[in-house]
């Protein structure tokens, strides 16, 4: 009987430790496909609108009073505390300093900044890449976005970068990709937006096809004049 027992404890072992591995793999096209079949928007995988969105530790910095000329220290910002209670409008981008996430889709959504928040029912944006605080605050800064000197701030006055380093948030919402044949990237978001009301997803765009190492970096629906669109026509 110890023996069977020892057997079945062994083979339940490596059946949990193989479901919280494949939890956290990046996901496959194939999976992408299957689930998109499910999802009420298209390209979505398993996180879509009605669901709430991963509860995530971001490790960020934030201003310090300080003579040194890096006057900043970390902070860790949770879910709670840029979604709860409020209605935010999110971006995702494979990458900071990258071509297309920075000619086109960091600027539209930060020119469109203003009409989102003083007219539009839009509590904060949020830029997402899987990058380290300090690649998107120095990715920030080169977009020429103005910065939030007030001790305790957490980034700049506009659109807000937030780091996803460990690529948490971007698995928990069923986005993370590798495109490493393709640009040597290894684990990255892929592109989409959202609008989020406490915590629960209102609605998603994500561009299509989802490939892993696409060759192509489509660019149709997470764009800010998309989101603005959907904005006006529920406010």
């Amino acid at each position: 009987r110890s023996s069977k027992t020892k057997m079945f404890n062994q083979a339940f072992a490596f059946a949990l430790l193989s479901t919280r591995v494949a939890a956290f793999a990046p996901t496959t096209s194939s999976r992408w496909i299957a689930r998109s079949f499910l999802s009420a928007t298209p390209n979505a995988g398993s996180v879509d609108v009605g669901s709430s969105v991963p509860d995530v530790i971001f490790k960020t910095r934030v201003r310090i009073e300080s003579d040194d000329e890096n006057p900043f220290d970390w902070k860790d910002v949770t879910t709670d505390d840029i979604f709860a209670g409020k209605r935010i409008a999110l971006f995702a981008l494979p990458g900071a300093f990258t071509p297309t996430c920075s000619s086109t889709h960091l600027p539209g959504w930060e020119a469109a900044y203003d009409e989102m928040t003083s007219s539009l029912g839009v509590d904060e944006v949020y830029c997402l890449s899987v990058n380290d605080a300090f690649v998107m605050r120095k990715w920030g800064l080169d977009q020429g976005l103005e910065e939030d000197k007030t001790i305790g701030a957490n980034g700049f006055k506009k659109v807000k970068v937030l780091p996803d380093g460990a690529c948490a948030f971007t698995r928990g919402m069923d986005m993370s990709c590798v495109w490493s044949s393709e640009r040597g990237f290894g684990e990255r978001s892929w592109r989409y937006s959202m609008v989020v009301k406490d915590k629960i997803i209102e609605k998603m765009f994500v561009e299509g096809p989802r490939v892993e190492n696409s060759g192509p970096d489509p660019f149709e629906v997470s764009d800010a004049g998309t989101m603005l669109e959907y904005l006006k026509s529920v406010a």
